[in-house]
Order: C-alpha cells, then sequence, then structure tokens
C-alpha cells in the first residue's frame, strides 16, 4: 500500500512538471514571437525604375540648370532639357520616340492641352508643339529667356518672360493679345525663376521680382489692384504661383514670409514665418509650403499657424506634391524625399546625384517621375516593407 501511494504521488508530481515546463515553453514562444514582432516595422522602400539619360552628346562644357516638369501624354513621357530641347519616351518600353532640339535648350515647364504643348524656351521663343508629331504649330519671340511656367484659359496662353513681362497670346496661332511690362529700375538682385500665373474668374493674378504681387482683368491686362508683399533690400522675387481657396490667394514669397491676401482687395490677411520660392500645396485644411532656408512647413489653412516642420532640407526644395498620402519634395543638393502628412516624419528618400531643381510629377498609380540636375529622367515606385528595427536604412 505504501508503494502505490509513492507511485501516485510520483506521477503527479510528473504531470504538474511537465503541465509547469510545457507552459514555460509556450510562455517563451509567445515573448519570442512578440520580440520579433516588434522589432519589424513598415518603412518606405524607393526605388528607380525608370531611368534614362535625356543628353544625346554628353556635356563637357558648363553645368546647365535642369527644372524641366516631365509631361505625361498618352502613352508618353516628354521631357526637356538646357542644353537640347525636348525628347520623348515611350513610358512602357523607354524607346526614344522623338526628339525636338530648341536652341539654348528649355528650363522651364510647359503646358498641355488637346495634345499640344506651349512652353518657353532659353532662346527667347514660346512654343505651341504638337505632341504626336513633334511639330510647331507657332512660335513667338520675346527676346529674352523664359523660365516661368505658362498656363492656358479658354483659348489664350499666359506667361512671363525673363524681362518681367506678362504676355497673353491666342493659343490657336500665338497672336499677341495684350502685354502687361513689369520692368522694375531697382538694382536689387534678383533669383532665377519667375511665376506661373493663377486664373480665378476674370481675373489673373502674377507675382513680380519687385516683391508685387498683381491682379489683371484677364482679357484686356489692366490692372485691378497690387500690393507690394516683400520689402526685403535683397531678394524680393515672388517666383511661387498664386494658390486660391474661395476669397483667399497664398503666395510664398522668396526669403520673406508666405501671404494669405484677399482676392477682391489685395488686403493681407496673414502671413505666416518663412517664405520661398515654392507654390503652396493645400492639402484639405493644411498648407504645405518649402521655404528658401531650408524647411518643410505645414500651417493651418485658415490662421497660418504652425503644424509642424523638418529643417533638414538641403539646399531650395521643390513644389511639394501628394504620392499616395506622402508629401514628396526634391532637394537643390540632395535626395528626392518622401515624408508623413501628419508627422513630419521623413519615410524615405532616392538620391539622384547633384539634386534636383524641377518640379515633381505623380501619375497618381504608380511613380514619381522628375528631371534630375544632370540631366536624367527618373520614374521612382515607393511601397511599403517590413524590415527589422537594426537594420533599418531609413535616411
Amino acid at each position: 500500500m505504501k508503494s502505490n501511494r509513492i507511485s501516485s504521488y510520483s506521477f503527479a508530481v510528473l504531470i504538474s512538471l511537465m503541465f509547469v515546463l510545457s507552459s514555460c515553453s509556450y510562455l517563451q514562444q509567445k515573448m519570442n514571437f512578440d520580440a520579433n514582432s516588434q522589432s519589424e516595422k513598415k518603412v518606405l522602400s524607393v526605388k528607380a525604375e525608370f531611368v534614362k539619360d535625356t543628353l544625346q552628346k554628353p556635356n563637357y562644357g558648363f553645368r546647365k540648370v535642369n527644372r524641366f516638369t516631365p509631361v505625361l501624354h498618352k502613352d508618353l513621357i516628354v521631357i526637356a532639357n538646357s542644353l537640347e530641347g525636348l525628347a520623348a519616351y515611350d513610358i512602357g518600353d523607354r524607346t526614344l520616340k522623338w526628339t525636338l532640339p530648341i536652341t539654348k535648350g528649355v528650363e522651364s515647364a510647359g503646358a498641355v492641352i488637346n495634345s499640344r504643348l506651349f512652353v518657353g524656351g532659353l532662346n527667347g521663343v514660346f512654343y505651341s508643339i504638337d505632341l504626336d508629331t513633334a511639330k510647331i504649330i507657332w512660335e513667338f519671340d520675346t527676346k529674352s529667356e523664359i523660365v516661368a511656367e505658362p498656363v492656358l484659359h479658354d483659348g489664350y496662353v499666359y506667361f512671363v518672360s525673363g524681362g518681367n513681362i506678362l504676355y497673353c497670346l491666342d493659343a490657336a496661332n500665338g497672336r499677341q493679345v495684350w502685354v502687361y511690362n513689369r520692368q522694375d529700375t531697382g538694382t536689387q538682385m534678383t533669383i532665377r525663376g519667375g511665376a506661373k500665373p493663377t486664373i480665378s474668374g476674370d481675373k489673373i493674378y502674377e507675382g513680380f521680382s519687385d516683391g508685387s504681387l498683381v491682379s489683371l482683368n484677364v482679357k484686356t491686362g489692366t490692372p485691378q489692384w497690387e500690393v507690394l508683399l516683400n520689402k526685403n533690400t535683397k531678394f524680393k522675387d515672388i517666383d511661387a504661383s498664386p494658390v486660391i481657396d474661395g476669397d483667399i490667394i497664398f503666395i510664398n514669397s522668396y526669403d520673406d514670409k508666405l501671404y494669405a491676401v484677399s482676392k477682391s482687395s489685395g488686403t493681407i490677411l496673414w502671413k505666416s514665418q518663412y517664405g520661398g520660392a515654392s507654390t503652396p500645396l493645400i492639402v484639405g485644411d493644411r498648407l504645405v509650403y518649402t521655404s528658401s532656408k531650408g524647411h518643410l512647413v505645414v500651417i493651418s489653412k485658415a490662421s497660418g499657424n504652425l503644424i509642424w516642420q523638418n529643417d533638414k532640407i538641403q539646399g531650395i526644395a521643390t513644389d511639394p506634391i501628394l504620392h499616395k498620402g506622402l508629401i514628396v519634395v526634391g532637394e537643390s543638393q540632395g535626395s528626392v524625399l518622401f515624408f508623413d502628412l501628419l508627422t513630419g516624419e521623413l519615410k524615405g528618400h532616392f538620391d539622384p546625384g547633384r539634386g534636383v531643381l524641377g518640379r515633381l510629377v505623380s501619375d497618381k498609380i504608380k511613380r514619381v517621375y522628375f528631371v534630375s540636375g544632370e540631366a536624367n529622367l527618373y520614374g521612382l515606385t515607393v511601397e511599403n516593407t517590413k524590415v527589422n528595427n537594426n537594420f533599418s536604412t531609413i535616411k
């Protein structure tokens, strides 16, 4: 009897011990699983899936400014550089479809409507070009290099030349309709650039290198009001396009501030802390823009109050764009950067070499396209991937 009691007791202890060991093993596996899960996080993988050298011949001379914004047209992607002119590639197989030489090249962005590209050259000539045939429909000589993007409206094309003159041309034939000459007799320095006009109703709004924002009648060019925004003694330029939301104009001024201006009267409503050359982006109740001091800034659209800022931009940044819910900007001395819209956290980057000066463009689905400072065309894809925290390579 005693022996049986010992045996039963031993069996019970053995079962209890096995249960404890099994529990410990389960807990250890769970802890390892949780630790592994916590050590992994999603990061943004940025890859160049589309790369093309846009120069037909190597450039052994002075480095040129390349800041053309790629144009997506049907199955083509059209680009330009500041040496040779325009070229179009098949966006699928990446083969060269056509080239259009333009003396001194093209630096400004273009505007497209009904397969027609309207763009100005560094030779001072403004062009209307058939994108399907690469034929020049008409040209208009301003006798001053053109580096500003045009805008199309109701059959007319509007743009600013390097001579600080706002032109209105008939888009069908290139005939001059009116001009507004904003010659500045001052001696202050100006930065290289020019603002794309903005049209709302029967008014056109344009910023000039003397720091003024002007409202004009869109059909006659007659000034309606003007306001001097930037009173700096050095750089006064307004090279950002005005952005209109209701009765408010948001306009960025180089080395100064971003202003909210009444569209009807030109009255300054408020101004932010930083200014620059980028056109602000409206995202919901927020304004996103970059400054000349190397900031990416997000402010309240209603008040101008700061929501967040990132101070690590190298050089001057391009106009911000949205791609898959991320803010994307290019650095003039660095990379293409992808930021979280809500927090400002840097999620990913891509370094093309020699920076980015021209505005980026998103196809909204797959890629972000841009021309680098070296005149290379890139198409970037972005996707979330899981990596171990110990091996994260985000910049």
